[in-house]
């Protein structure tokens, strides 16, 4: 079994809507049937009994070792702790190769895991080992290292429960929420709202307090030293016990608590001295630490902190008490986890030693060992919920902390005897404030109930029912997509929305081109999602970037299809048949929003109008004929339909019609262009089912013109020397044969065209362009383009040249070299009156030199 390809599918695909791994795998012929492979699955399953028991996707299949590796990637990742629950295998048209497709939740270990199962079932097949258990630690150690920890975790779960989409900008913690010009970005438990400034403030310790004391807020009263010998000076000054910290650290690093002798502090100092150039002393307050959590102005929880300790069992030594407590599976060595290990470092003997203790003192039973004086959970320690019993007035105070030093997200560390009475009647106070604070204390306590924190942070970032989701319109289908996608845009403009699209022809933000090339991909439709430009965004979407990656958002609002075209791509990525193709078109539909979604749809084509069955939303019918069963039936359910009615495209829906004339749409050319009325009735239904008004829509497609500037290759007609230029990147036979229908209501002396063929395309799918030209034109010119996709020198040609064998019309052929040298052969032979299509590859360079040769006539 070898593996040829394996792609990342990292939004909704041809095979559902989970992420996930696809993988072309080849089974020899004895591997396409495990029954052919005695004693194999025996072996598997003692190299990995929890794998589930083998079957195919589907009753014709027999189950070969592509199944065996499905499951055994599936397995895997679900051992190791993954939420992965999708798998399928699909025989190919070619003997012996499969598509493997498997869910993952961290491409990452998706591809590993994906690595590890082919690993396994080769080993099966060998008898030879295989270590599970290392596997296993693999996957679940870079799970780990590479998801988000809990604190931006929760958030990002929260936004995902209010239908918020998000989007990982980084390996770490920098989160994008939202699209277009509704996104908002979170690091950890900072917002793009947090204040820079406040969080320098936050850092200053001194400055804190005394911004605090000056809002009336009680924090312990303490100064800045420059050295050892004046910590103990301002030790004297404070009088009492006293903590040595450092001015702006975090994390509890450095910090020293309940210090009385000049040893302690001058030894503090050092410590605190590592960690910042700045050192802060100030009185020791008694009590328990709690942590606070303030976000936007509302206390949301508070957790009352204990440090890192061990309780005596009068058989173990404080070292081995440590290690049982270590081997609890909620801590970790990290934040990834609800606690993290405690350390057993220099700190931890130094606060034993304190004690008179060492790592090997056994403490009697029940006796409490503190290994640390800070209680940070970040260095081992553990937390309560104690939300339910604040204070009305602690929590005041813990508001206008935030507030004061002006952070939307604030953790503050208070101490204090508890949270039952308000702070100045214990003699309590705020001894920091944090930004970015921890989350993992009030989501998973070590007792009590966790908080909805994440929850909280989205609930501040966005208004109640806000899901931060742009309008979004998706097209598909094999021809019409560039213009239909143009013509939507230009109409959703009219209600002074900025609009983002991606093209065949490049990426348009209002209306200026910021990428070139083929940009009807993932990629493109994602970096238009980040613009913040963008208030609403209408996406080419075509075939290969779906079956490459899948679509570039997780649902759409309005899915359009214009047609399914007998020699698009068929033949490429294992899409064969029209019936293939149209299940691949078909993904846009399956992903509009559920209840409020439209999929606009072509009644005209049956494939097109069969999605309806996929679509979660409702359903737009459009089609030239009003009476095809498919529209009669939707015109009788009182569902909106758009249909031509002699000189108008009518839109209508529970019997109320809208009328769109024809002599006031240029783009159908008076009604001239069929192809064109097809496009726009597919624009109108997806600006009605997105809410666009009527007298809007007709403003919008008075004003929209099919030339260079706005719809460059789609049907962009010139003059020269008297004569029509008409250019087109028509690159298949359906495209072709509704050109020719168009151009044939267009008077000329002469008709000739210049064409090339994609090598990518199937033979029967070249020569019949040439077919259907052979029977419209007087002369064709044919031309070899710049990349024959794959295909031999003269190859394309040739097959070109075979389609107008039995041609009924066309009197003389040329063959050349060139796309440039072609169009100046064309012009040169045109007279007044005469019509040309030129059928362009290049399209920008293309349309340049047809200008500046129309300029030079």
């Amino acid at each position: 079994m070898e593996v040829s390809r394996i792609r990342a599918l990292r939004g909704p695909n041809l095979w559902s809507r989970h992420t996930a791994i696809e993988g072309i795998v080849s089974c020899s012929e004895e591997e396409r049937s495990l029954a052919q492979l005695p004693g194999f699955e025996t072996r598997l399953r003692e190299r990995f009994p929890e794998i589930a028991l083998l079957q195919p996707s589907s009753q014709q299949e027999t189950v070969a070792m592509a199944h065996a590796l499905e499951f055994a990637a599936l397995g895997l990742q679900a051992q190791a702790g993954c939420p992965v629950t999708f798998s399928r295998t699909t025989a190919t048209i070619e003997a012996g190769i499969y598509q493997v497709v498997v869910e993952y939740s961290e491409e990452a270990v998706g591809r590993l895991a994906f690595d590890l199962a082919l690993e396994l079932c080769r080993a099966a097949a060998a008898d030879t080992p295989f270590d599970l258990d290392d596997a296993l630690a693999r996957l679940r150690e870079l799970d780990e290292d590479i998801r988000l920890g809990p604190s931006t975790g929760s958030i990002v779960y929260a936004g995902v429960a209010r239908g918020i989409p998000f989007r990982r900008l980084t390996e770490g913690s920098l989160v994008q929420f939202g699209w277009g010009s509704k996104q908002r970005r979170i690091q950890a438990a900072e917002t793009d709202g947090t204040s820079a400034v406040a969080e320098a403030i936050a850092q200053d310790k001194d400055l804190t307090k005394m911004l605090l004391r000056a809002a009336g807020v009680p924090v312990p009263t303490g100064r800045p030293v420059d050295d050892a010998a004046d910590a103990w000076v301002a030790a004297q000054e404070i009088g009492g016990a006293v903590v040595v910290k450092p001015q702006d650290g975090n994390q509890g690093k450095g910090i020293s608590v309940n210090l009385t002798t000049r040893e302690q502090v001058e030894a503090a100092y050092a410590i605190a001295a590592e960690v910042s150039d700045e050192v802060l002393v100030e009185r020791y307050l008694p009590g328990h630490d709690y942590r606070a959590l303030v976000i936007g102005s509302k206390l949301v929880a508070v957790a009352r902190r204990e440090p890192p300790q061990v309780v005596g069992d009068g058989v173990q030594s404080v070292r081995e008490l440590v290690d049982q407590v270590n081997r609890d599976p909620r801590r970790g060595s990290g934040h990834a986890t609800s606690l993290t290990k405690i350390r057993f470092d220099d700190i931890a003997l130094a606060r034993l030693a304190e004690q008179g203790m060492s790592a090997d003192t056994v403490p009697a039973r029940g006796v409490r060992v503190v290994l640390r004086n800070n209680a940070n959970l970040s260095t081992g320690g553990t937390a309560t919920d104690v939300t339910d019993d604040v204070h009305p007035e602690f929590a005041s105070r813990a508001v206008a902390a935030a507030k004061t030093i002006g952070l939307d997200i604030c953790g503050i560390d208070i101490v204090c005897e508890n949270v039952l009475r308000p702070l100045e009647d214990q003699g309590g106070g705020i001894v920091e404030v944090n930004a970015a604070p921890g989350l993992r204390m009030h989501l998973q306590p070590s007792y009590g109930k966790g908080r909805a924190v994440g929850e909280a942070i989205i609930g501040n970032m966005f208004a109640d029912g806000d899901n931060a989701r742009i309008p979004v319109v998706a097209v598909a289908g094999t021809n019409g997509k560039t213009t239909t996608v143009r013509l939507i845009a230009h109409l959703m403009a009219q209600r002074g929305w900025r609009m983002g699209m991606t093209t065949t022809d490049g990426v348009i933000i209002n209306g200026k081109l910021i990428d070139t090339g083929d940009c009807s991909g993932p990629k493109s439709a994602r970096n238009v999602l980040m613009h913040p430009d963008v208030d609403a965004a209408v996406f080419e979407t075509a075939r290969g970037g779906v079956l490459r990656e899948g679509l570039g958002f997780d649902r759409c609002n309005v899915a359009v299809v214009t047609n399914i075209g007998k020699g698009d791509h068929l033949g490429l990525s294992y899409i064969s048949t029209v019936e293939d193709l149209s299940v691949v078109k078909r993904v846009i539909v399956q992903n509009v929003t559920p209840d409020s979604g439209v999929a606009v749809l072509n009644a005209a084509d049956p494939m097109v109008a069969a999605m309806a069955e996929a679509c979660p939303g409702t359903v737009t019918f459009f089609a030239a004929d009003r009476n095809l069963p498919v529209m009669a039936k939707h015109r009788a359910q009182g569902r909106r339909a758009v249909w031509l009615d002699g000189d108008a495209i009518v839109s209508c829906e529970q019997r109320r019609e809208e009328r769109y004339l024809l002599a006031a749409i240029p783009l159908t050319a008076g009604g001239t262009l069929g192809f064109q009325i097809e496009n726009t009735m597919a624009a109108i239904a997806a600006a009605r089912a997105i809410g666009l008004e009527p007298a809007l829509i007709r403003q919008g497609l008075q004003t929209f013109v099919s030339d260079v500037d706005t719809a460059p290759g789609r049907f962009n007609v010139f003059q020269y020397r008297g004569a029509t230029l008409i250019a087109d990147y028509g690159h298949n036979p359906d495209a072709i044969a509704a050109l020719v229908r168009a151009i044939d209501t267009m008077p000329a002396q002469k008709r000739s065209v210049v064409i090339s063929g994609a090598g990518d395309r199937r033979d029967e799918d070249i020569r019949q362009q040439t077919e259907i030209l052979g029977d419209a034109f007087d002369e064709v010119i044919l031309y070899q383009d710049q990349c024959q996709r794959g295909r031999a020198d003269g190859e394309v040609l040739a097959l070109l040249r075979e389609g107008l064998i039995n041609a009924r019309r066309t009197s003389k052929v040329l063959e050349l070299r060139g796309e440039f040298l072609a169009i100046d052969t064309a012009l040169a032979a045109l007279n007044p009156g005469d019509l040309c299509l030129i059928l362009i590859d290049q399209v920008d360079e293309a349309l340049a030199h047809i200008a500046r040769r129309i300029s030079e006539a």
